[in-house]
């Protein structure tokens, strides 16, 4: 598996399989266990995706070194404070079954219950002192954010002594968010694409069905190969076996710079949420 180089020394697997909406118990843990078996090296899980359990028995009955898988959660936006967040920390790693992260992320920095005043710039500091001290102590490899936008970025780093090394944001072909993207690269922050296929939107889209055919692809495979060589890290998620299979098969082509072109313009696809106007 190739990778990408975190700004702190750290490798990370350069796709990684999401489990967004893929439900505890069976679903989870036999679509995670079917990743690993078929390559995956690299999980992306959550405490409100309510799944951390089967994740972590999955990754357990696995047979694989835990060293040899890159697992990733996030904090919950009813956890936006220094106690709270460093609590939440330690449950994860329970529930997980592991004694370390390799990656540790806010979830969302600006919760409904702290926009009056500006109180989510305290709940995020609050948040990330806890992170960093895990990650000093060495329960996380590395620390991050998602779903941050350039003003939530420039609020953490007035108080951050440690600067994230990931935002995880939506980006899909049809939504490249330029402006954050080049502030991240400024910063050496590493980006992960969550929905990489735009929740699906891409599908049936006869830009991508044209490239699809020229490459002898399939639509998710050059969407997860666009990400790829726009250097970002996508996060695919399938319950499906044969889907989950075949998005990893991204490593044996390359799309043209004019078909990359055309990916990035191509309309209808899901966008990113506002983290300001979100209702949660």
């Amino acid at each position: 598996m190739e990778v990408y180089t975190l700004n702190n020394g750290v490798e990370i697997p350069k796709i990684g399989f999401g489990t967004w909406q893929i439900s505890e118990g069976d679903e989870a843990y036999n679509s995670v266990r079917h990743a690993l078996k078929v390559g995956y090296r690299h999980v992306d899980t959550a405490q409100v995706y309510g799944n951390e359990v089967s994740v972590g028995k999955a990754i357990a009955d696995s047979g694989l070194a835990r060293s040899d898988i890159f697992l990733t959660t996030k904090v919950w936006n009813d956890k936006h404070n220094y106690e709270l967040a460093k609590a939440s920390i330690d449950e994860s790693l329970e529930k997980l079954g592991v004694d370390y992260l390799d990656l540790l992320l806010i979830h969302w920095p600006n919760p409904k219950a702290l926009r009056e005043n500006d109180a989510w710039k305290a709940g995020n500091a609050g948040v990330w002192k806890a992170m960093e001290e895990a990650y000093k102590a060495g329960k996380v490899r590395a620390i991050g954010v998602s779903n941050f936008m350039i003003h939530h970025l420039e609020a953490l780093f007035e108080t951050a002594e440690v600067k994230p090394h990931v935002n995880q944001i939506l980006l899909a072909p049809g939504c490249v968010q330029e402006e954050l993207v080049a502030f991240c690269r400024d910063k050496d922050i590493l980006l992960e694409a969550y929905s990489p296929l735009g929740t699906g939107t891409i599908f049936g889209n006869p830009v991508v069905e044209e490239i699809a055919d020229k490459y002898d692809k399939s639509a998710a495979q050059v969407a997860l190969r666009w990400s790829l060589q726009k250097g970002f890290l996508p996060l695919p998620k399938s319950a499906t076996p044969k889907n989950i299979e075949a998005n990893l098969h991204i490593f044996d082509f390359d799309l043209d710079e004019e078909d990359i072109s055309k990916l990035d313009k191509i309309e209808g696809i899901k966008t990113q949420r506002d983290p300001d106007q979100v209702g949660f």
